[in-house]
């Protein structure tokens, strides 16, 4: 059995359609949304609508932790936007309709997939044909093993769109139980699975997810999220911790073969 694993895929239609080749199955950990691209700053729902200049700035204040100075920048930014008759959730539905129709239009089948924390899950059953499932706090037998899915990232300054609390995502997690292979967005809670290198700045890990490995023991914990992790991989017990990697930088996938 072959499976490829990819995570926050970012715009990378591309080459989405062609990671699944090869493989009995792909899994996608979520982030299919690009709104800014940190890389590359003209890339992104972001510039299109406030010039790269606008991104430039956001991503620096970012970088610096300067939140509030950052969120003042979108609030100037959306007002003027607003006084202009725009109506600024249309425009970002849109614009994320957009990049899900080519996304979901590049899966294979099968694909099993479950939501990042910039994603907008209300939106994922249009988009999403029959050979893609869907699955959050649910599990899902291949090539006899189990795999557990939870979706999302937890409460951040970030703000991003599908951020939930501690309780809500352990719940997701207790619900998935125990498994072969434990996929997530977010990493656990492991300080260098957590630290991103060019951001400088730890993403948020969850700790029950943490909490879960050191109880079920899982063969593999797969995730995304940290896009230049001080470390992709990290042992706890008999589990290997594995970031996947930032698939719209890479454009490759994460190989899993038994």
């Amino acid at each position: 059995m072959r499976v490829h694993v990819v995570s926050d895929v970012h715009g990378n239609s591309r080459d989405l359609a062609a990671a699944g080749a090869g493989a009995d199955a792909l899994l996608c950990l979520g982030d299919l949304v690009l709104f800014l691209d940190y890389a590359d700053h003209s890339r992104g729902i972001f510039p299109d609508l406030f010039g790269v200049a606008n991104a430039d700035a956001l991503v620096e204040l970012r970088t610096a932790r300067r939140f509030e100075e950052a969120r003042a920048l979108g609030r100037r930014l959306w007002g003027e936007l607003d006084r202009t008759g725009v109506n600024r959730e249309s425009v970002i539905e849109g614009a994320v309709r957009k990049q899900y129709a080519e996304l979901f239009a590049a899966f294979p089948t099968p694909t099993y997939a479950t939501y990042g924390n910039v994603d907008i899950p209300r939106l994922w059953p249009e988009y999403a044909a029959p050979g893609t499932t869907v699955l959050d706090g649910q599990r899902v037998e291949l090539g006899g093993r189990v795999f557990g899915f939870v979706g999302g990232g937890l409460t951040s300054p970030m703000r991003t769109p599908y951020e939930i609390s501690d309780e809500e995502y352990a719940a997701k997690i207790e619900a998935v139980g125990e498994v072969d292979v434990l996929c997530t967005h977010i990493p656990p809670d492991v300080p260098d699975l957590c630290y991103d290198t060019v951001a400088r700045r730890f993403e948020r890990g969850s700790a029950a997810l943490l909490d879960a490995i050191r109880r079920t023991r899982p063969r593999y914990s797969l995730f995304g999220h940290v896009h230049q992790p001080l470390a992709r991989r990290a042992r706890i017990g008999g589990t290997e911790c594995i970031n996947v990697g930032h698939f719209n930088a890479t454009g490759t996938p994460y190989v899993l073969e038994w």
